[in-house]
């Protein structure tokens, strides 16, 4: 359903649905003034990979048998799983405008039980890979060739339980299971670097048993690379790719802010990010 990449070598498409997602989270974030667009910006281009060349769905049918998963571990990224899944028509665009309102089914936090194509309620960090490890294993017991792709933060490297499925997973020799980590080195109270992540990741992974690799997370082709060797891969161990993002990416004036975990943008703002976006349009 979802090889999307262009002209062979180019990867022009994923660059318009990354335009495009990111294009859906400004939109969603001038509702309600501000939000989590920081991380949405940022995380675009890995999210265009993976509904746009990776994944395999039925954008009509979020609860398909034969799709692969995609679990939102980091439940305020919500703006920005939203935002994919409009693109991929999944949900619709004109719900966009009820972002993070009362009765709507776009929460500020993703919720399993409100929204089409979410798979997961996230929101208590540290919880999404052991439920990912419990989905692969439940899909490997059915029989089933599909793929878990579960997206986590830089920050829940910090929770003990995100590294008990780390080594559940490599028990179970989950090679059907595929981590991104989306390492944005932003907290709320300050650099991820100044907490618990002081030293170089993807060789934490590859102790505890997994394939690791670590790229640049708005390189396009780098990530391409990255989601194929991690599916094509033969090695019976679970897979992660870390992803080292850019937060507000592509809209310089709040790339330069210090503090870009949570975002109070002013309404003028959002038209001036806006149009700095569509600028910017990739042909």
């Amino acid at each position: 359903m979802t090889t999307d990449t262009g002209k062979p070598g180019s990867n022009t498409s994923l660059a318009q649905r990354a335009w495009a997602i990111r294009r859906n989270a400004l939109l969603m974030g001038e509702v309600q003034g501000q939000g989590y667009i920081g991380q949405a910006l940022g995380a675009a281009d890995l999210l265009a990979v993976s509904y746009f060349h990776a994944m395999d769905y039925r954008p009509g049918d979020p609860e398909w048998e034969g799709r692969d998963r995609f679990y939102l571990s980091i439940g305020h990224y919500a703006i920005a799983l939203y935002a994919a899944m409009i693109e991929a028509g999944i949900l619709p665009e004109d719900e966009i405008a009820t972002y993070g309102m009362d009765d709507s089914r776009l929460p500020m936090s993703g919720m399993a039980s409100y929204t089409p194509g979410m798979e997961i309620t996230g929101g208590s960090l540290g919880h999404g890979l052991g439920i990912a490890v419990g989905a692969a294993m439940g899909l490997k017991r059915k029989g089933s060739d599909r793929f878990v792709y579960n997206l986590l933060s830089d920050g829940e490297l910090g929770e003990g339980s995100t590294w008990e499925a780390v080594m559940s997973a490599t028990q179970w020799k989950l090679d059907n299971l595929i981590a991104i980590v989306d390492f944005n080195n932003q907290q709320a109270d300050g650099p991820t670097r100044d907490a618990l992540a002081q030293t170089p990741e993807a060789p934490k992974w590859e102790a505890f048993g997994w394939h690791a690799q670590e790229v640049d997370g708005n390189d396009m082709d780098a990530l391409v690379q990255a989601f194929d060797t991690a599916r094509t891969l033969k090695d019976a161990k679970p897979r992660v790719i870390i992803c080292n993002t850019r937060m507000c990416k592509g809209i310089p004036f709040l790339e330069e802010r210090e503090i870009t975990h949570f975002v109070r943008v002013e309404p003028e703002e959002w038209q001036k990010a806006l149009a700095i976006h569509d600028a910017n349009k990739p042909a």
